[in-house]
């Protein structure tokens, strides 16, 4: 099986690097070119679009959102133009469910199977190859790029048809965002009454409090670490889509709606390219503290 990926990005260059070590052949293409040359040290082939969307059986593509997808797939000279019956496109990129139905719709009259399968675990994961994927499309070309996936991610769940995958990505992205937002705001709570938020931390890890997000994020606020793992410019862009899809099918998102808020100062305070957990320094500011850190 030929593979093509499309976006050599944070997530994407890793993901590249554990399908190549599955033995996959697979052909890669960035707009920078220093991560191709990067994975064809590895060895994979550096490759245009036409040619991976004439030589390649499976195109992924990895890329910032709708738009960047929209004109690489279907823009003038885009792979789409290339490709024919009985391939399958896998866009492992956060985008708009509207926009991955849109897609799939005109790579349908090509005969071009699609399956919409955003991940979850950030760089960390990307890298060790433990994401989690949610996918929708086809059951039975779910089950024939499973294996695939699962060459990056620990977990593959098909969440129903095509704009499934991205749908449950934006209830994932709302769930890490005020989570992150609940323990930034706990952090500064213990702070600000005379209690170590790092015993803090300590305390409530193993109850009903602890999550994925509290071990990821905690140690990075109280360490004051903002090196982005997923940057706050990505996760606003993700709940933009959230706040669409939510308007557009009428589900009430109030939470969704505040947390996006604090996103946005942080983005217009030189923030947009930190991580997700620097939302810590809002409520910092807010509070002349540091969490964790002596002033």
């Amino acid at each position: 099986m030929k593979i093509g990926l499309i976006g050599l990005g944070i997530m994407g260059k890793p993901m590249a690097k554990n399908i190549l070590k599955a033995g996959y052949d697979l052909t890669v293409c960035n707009r920078s070119k220093a991560p191709v040359e990067e994975l064809a040290a590895c060895g994979a082939t550096a490759g245009t679009y036409r040619e991976i969307g004439e030589g390649c059986d499976v195109v992924l593509t990895m890329l910032p959102n709708s738009p960047q997808v929209k004109e690489v797939m279907l823009g003038e000279g885009g792979v789409a133009r290339y490709m024919h019956a009985g391939q399958i496109f896998i866009d492992m990129s956060s985008i708009n469910p509207v926009a991955s139905k849109e897609i799939a719709a005109v790579l349908a009259e090509k005969g071009v199977e699609m399956l919409d399968a955003p991940v979850s675990g950030g760089e960390p994961k990307a890298i060790d190859g433990t994401l989690s994927f949610m996918v929708g499309g086809k059951q039975e070309v779910f089950d024939q790029c499973k294996a695939l996936l699962l060459t990056m991610g620990s977990s593959a769940v098909r969440c129903g048809e095509v704009g499934a995958g991205n749908t449950t990505k934006l209830a994932n992205q709302i769930i890490v965002a005020c989570n992150i937002q609940a323990l930034a705001e706990a952090l500064t709570l213990a702070q600000k009454a005379g209690v170590d938020p790092a015993l803090v931390f300590q305390a409530i890890r193993g109850g009903l409090a602890g999550s994925t997000v509290m071990e990821a994020k905690a140690p990075m606020m109280l360490a004051g670490n903002d090196q982005p793992g997923f940057k706050i410019d990505l996760h606003i862009k993700d709940l933009n889509n959230a706040l669409d899809c939510a308007h557009s099918v009428g589900a009430p998102v109030p939470m969704t709606a505040q947390v996006q808020e604090v996103l946005q100062w942080m983005h217009h305070h030189q923030g947009g390219q930190k991580d997700h957990s620097a939302m810590a320094q809002y409520y910092e500011s807010l509070a002349d503290i540091k969490i964790g850190r002596e002033q």
